[in-house]
């Protein structure tokens, strides 16, 4: 059996070895050059072969972490993803929920709509956004001020430091939860129906056989879709970009991602904007194992 089961491991290893060494090529050696270039003096000057590259070590990482700024990002950054993952996950989960309930066109016309949501491009979806929510031209506007609430007559949407962060984790939510949805409907259709009917016929009531039964064979998916919305939206640019112009009103909305675009190309500061790439990429390692470990935890508990 041992030896059956190397053969297999060493079968596995050769048809791997392929994809290994893409990947390592696609990704291993662009975060090799990161790190790298986290360790130089790297500026414009460098950039342009016009100054020698200078080995300073770890001066870079000591002034990102010296700069108060750097930490006031850092914990927008994780309660911004925070509340996106969870916004993605509670939606697409409710509505995969729901399309497994309906009849085959209000499905097909949800799954149209969603996959319309998921094919628009970041730039396009977040400049209908905001122009959806635009001071003076905004549709969203007109229809408050038409309902009666006319303090909404001109109302900006990202001056606010929180509204601002509200609106982009809305189109972000918007334009996110079509893949939760798609992958945990894909989980409820797996679920053998003899398995739900047993619940029901124990007496299980519907939240319960969801709780108790769908939710337990969904982990894996849930797993996959939670790791996967936490490194899109911890290294969202683009809509906070486009959305708040470029960070917000005296970078009051700024994410690392945006951080680290203003102090390697606004600045020319390569070098820190590298180590911010860095301790963005180590952080959401570790988020991601932790978030693993908990999930291997709980499950061997309700085992």
């Amino acid at each position: 059996m041992t030896t059956t089961r190397r053969g297999d491991a060493l079968a596995a290893a050769r048809y791997l070895a392929p994809a290994a060494l893409v990947l390592v090529g696609l990704l291993g050696y662009p975060m090799y050059q990161l790190v790298l270039i986290s360790f130089y003096d790297y500026g414009q000057e460098q950039a342009s072969a016009g100054a020698p590259l200078t080995f300073i070590g770890f001066d870079n990482y000591q002034r990102l972490f010296s700069e108060p700024q750097f930490w006031g990002v850092l914990g927008q950054t994780v309660a911004f993803a925070a509340a996106c993952v969870a916004g993605t996950l509670l939606v697409g989960g409710a509505l995969a929920v729901l399309a497994s309930r309906v009849r085959a066109v209000p499905r097909t016309l949800l799954f149209l709509a969603a996959l319309g949501a998921w094919a628009t491009p970041a730039v396009a979806g977040s400049t209908v956004w905001l122009f959806l929510f635009d001071a003076d031209l905004g549709l969203v506007n007109e229809v408050l001020v038409g309902l009666g609430i006319h303090d909404m007559a001109g109302y900006s949407w990202t001056y606010d430091k929180l509204v601002a962060f509200a609106l982009v984790a809305g189109e972000v939510i918007w334009c996110s939860f079509p893949f939760v949805m798609v992958t945990l409907y894909a989980g409820i259709r797996a679920i053998p129906a003899e398995v739900l009917e047993a619940a029901t016929l124990d007496g299980a009531s519907t939240w319960r056989a969801t709780r108790s039964v769908v939710l337990p064979l969904l982990r894996p998916l849930i797993a996959v879709a939670t790791i996967q919305s936490i490194i899109w939206d911890f290294k969202l640019f683009t809509q906070i970009y486009v959305m708040t112009g470029g960070g917000g009103v005296a970078g009051q909305n700024l994410v690392l991602n945006v951080y680290a675009y203003q102090q390697a190309f606004a600045a020319s500061d390569y070098g820190l904007g590298s180590a911010i790439g860095v301790v963005m990429t180590v952080v959401l390692l570790v988020v991601t194992l932790f978030y693993l470990r908990a999930l291997r935890r709980r499950g061997e508990e309700l085992a």
